[in-house]
């Protein structure tokens, strides 16, 4: 799977479906995170964050979604896999990550911005994880993946 064939998927539609996800999210009462796997340019898998609703600390929609392409594909199929986050990976998600051998994560917000909205410190970027194991690309539509955390308003 080339890089190239990356760069001819819809990014923004992806992007946009975790936003929503980031959304339903924050309604149920969760930090405002989602994410989607996608190959061949759709969607196989979508996960919201339900750290608070599911009472465990490890339903980072990242993390829960590399948990299950672990399950369901192998590590071929894995490659081809591109996820669509509306924010960086945290530390602990990109670590889990690097088992997975995804072809490429795409961020809308970095987490040095999120660290801003929630007044943390920044946390190490996830392409300093991920280096040498999956390409990490970001911020797409940034804008809009900030307005989803002012709507939170942190």
């Amino acid at each position: 799977m080339s890089a190239q064939h990356f760069e001819d998927f819809d990014h923004e539609s992806h992007m946009r479906r975790a936003f929503d996800l980031a959304r339903e999210a924050a309604d149920r009462g969760d930090h405002p995170f989602g994410s989607v796997l996608v190959r061949d340019d759709a969607v196989v898998m979508a996960e919201s964050n339900r750290v608070n609703t599911a009472e465990d600390i490890r339903r980072h929609p990242e993390l829960h979604l590399t948990y299950r392409a672990r399950q369901e594909y192998g590590p071929a199929e894995r490659a081809e896999l591109v996820m669509y986050t509306s924010t960086e990976p945290c530390p602990m998600c990109a670590g889990g990550m690097v088992s997975a051998g995804f072809g490429r994560v795409v961020y809308s917000v970095a987490s040095d911005e999120v660290a801003l909205f929630t007044g943390s410190e920044p946390s190490v970027r996830s392409a300093a994880i991920l280096e040498d194991e999956t390409d990490v690309v970001g911020p797409v539509l940034n804008d809009e993946g900030r307005r989803v955390h002012v709507e939170y308003d942190w």
